[in-house]
């Protein structure tokens, strides 16, 4: 199993910035477009416990649908989404939110597993490893010029 941890600071309120991850369409807003990410759910399916989005990616060129659940729903604080069906043997990604002198700190944790038995630390490192680093790259960016530009 393998874990990626990344914290940002943003200058905005608590409630603010929950707000913004609350809604699912934003999602898109920080995938890199090379992800080519889809939202195949409802647009008006809201985030809350036991709520399910399905998402079409490509990774590489492949095409892939991704199913996640989200397992803990607690505004503004928390939410944890989980692959329930896609291409990671698991994927828990928990997004904890909190509020000091006026800003947000933000952090990301996520537990992933690959398929691919003994090849799959080599799967990690010449794939996976960099393209998640790239990933939240991107989010991190992303997230400061929404929060700036407002």
């Amino acid at each position: 199993m393998y874990i990626f941890e990344q914290t940002q600071k943003i200058n905005k309120p608590l409630d603010e910035v929950f707000e913004f991850f609350s809604k699912p369409e934003n999602l898109g807003k920080i995938t890199p477009n090379w992800l080519k990410f889809e939202i195949k759910t409802s647009p008006d399916q809201t985030m809350k416990k036991n709520a399910v989005f399905i998402y079409k990616i490509k990774f590489h060129n492949v095409p892939m649908k991704w199913k996640t659940l989200i397992t803990k729903y607690e505004p503004p604080y928390l939410f944890v989404d989980e692959q329930a069906n896609g291409p990671y043997k698991k994927w828990v990604h928990t997004h904890t939110f909190e509020e000091v002198n006026g800003f947000t700190i933000m952090s990301d944790k996520l537990e992933y597993d690959l398929y691919g038995g003994i090849f799959k630390s080599i799967l990690h490192s010449a794939f996976i490893k960099n393209s998640i680093e790239q990933i939240f790259d991107y989010r991190k960016t992303i997230i400061s010029r929404e929060f700036e530009s407002e």
